[in-house]
């Protein structure tokens, strides 16, 4: 079934509540996707990186490869979030007066921290990865961040879309203002400089008109981008999720939530992965063990009796290392998983 969930998709999210095991099941069905001829790449979008960990190599900010057809990456918020600070102050820097930099400075320190700057970057990440991976990949899976960062993240394009607009309509009537001024002969933006000249400067009316229509194109871009980001989400047929979990309180209660917050915005969830499932036949301890962990899915199948679900076994060891990778994409492409 996991694999099924895989084919034919161009991303492929894997979320849920942390510890559960989203880095070996995303490894895991990134490898199987590659095994049969996808180009993949996996990406990991936690600021806790598991992904080179996991795979026994170091894996960075930049592409690597991890198996045959397969490539991994880790993204890094901090870096991700200083280029694209960066970014949009030489924008500002470009479009702005000169003696306003000092505000642009100060503005963008306190973007730094400021609530949502890192979600933020990295979505625009996350576009920017999936728009490079056209014509690269096949499929690109993405091993998020835990729940609540990650139902953020996935309601972020369709609040980005709409505060961009909001710029642009701004950007608008700002254009249509100036050019009310230029048409009564002055450019209040500029005093002192007279819009009338003989010579081959550049005049203000031109300055701000050229300023105007980068601030546009900017702004444009990034709408399109966030657009077609959130129609990708939505796609069903493009874009699945897979929330992971065990079959613990928390995590059943987590994942209620996370399922919730992604139908909300439209995000399809394609399936539920209960990861580490106790077995039955080995002693009192774990049979103990099973019979609450089936309690817990109990409540989960009553509460999402449509969402398919797919159980894995605990393993005796830890997956570290590609052979390991290989031998739980196995299990993933087993009739039980």
């Amino acid at each position: 079934m996991l694999l099924d969930v895989v084919a034919g998709r161009q991303a492929l999210f894997v979320g849920g509540k942390g510890g559960v095991g989203k880095t070996s099941v995303a490894s895991a069905l990134a490898l199987a996707a590659a095994r049969r001829g996808r180009r993949t790449l996996v990406v990991s979008t936690d600021p806790a990186h598991n992904l080179g960990h996991l795979w026994g190599r170091p894996v960075g900010d930049q592409v690597v490869p991890l198996a045959e057809r397969l490539d991994g990456v880790e993204i890094d918020p901090a870096r991700t979030t200083e280029e694209h600070l960066a970014a949009v102050g030489a924008t500002m820097r470009q479009l702005m007066p000169e003696h306003l930099t000092g505000e642009i400075d100060k503005h963008l320190s306190l973007a730094r921290d400021a609530p949502g700057t890192h979600e933020a970057a990295v979505l625009e990440r996350v576009a920017e990865t999936i728009e490079d991976a056209e014509g690269r990949y096949d499929l690109v899976v993405f091993d998020t961040a835990p729940s609540g960062h990650t139902s953020r993240l996935m309601s972020l394009p369709e609040t980005m879309s709409a505060w961009t607009e909001g710029l642009l309509r701004r950007q608008e009537k700002s254009e249509k203002f100036g050019a009310a001024l230029r048409g009564l002969g002055g450019d209040r933006d500029d005093p002192g400089v007279t819009i009338l000249g003989d010579d081959d400067r550049e005049r203000p009316g031109d300055r701000r008109a050229r300023r105007d229509h980068e601030i546009r194109r900017v702004l444009e871009r990034r709408r399109t981008r966030f657009e077609r980001l959130r129609t990708l989400l939505r796609d069903a047929e493009r874009t699945a999720f897979l929330i992971v979990l065990m079959a613990e309180r928390l995590p059943v209660l987590e994942t209620l939530e996370l399922h919730a917050q992604l139908e909300r915005t439209g995000v399809d969830v394609a399936g539920l992965v209960v990861n580490k499932r106790s077995p039955e036949d080995a002693g009192g301890f774990l049979h103990a063990r099973r019979e609450q962990e089936e309690r817990h899915l109990t409540e989960l199948r009553r509460e999402l009796p449509e969402v398919p679900l797919v159980q894995l076994p605990l393993l005796g060891a830890d997956i570290v290392g590609a052979d390991a990778v290989a031998d739980f994409a196995d299990i993933l492409g087993s009739p039980a998983g």
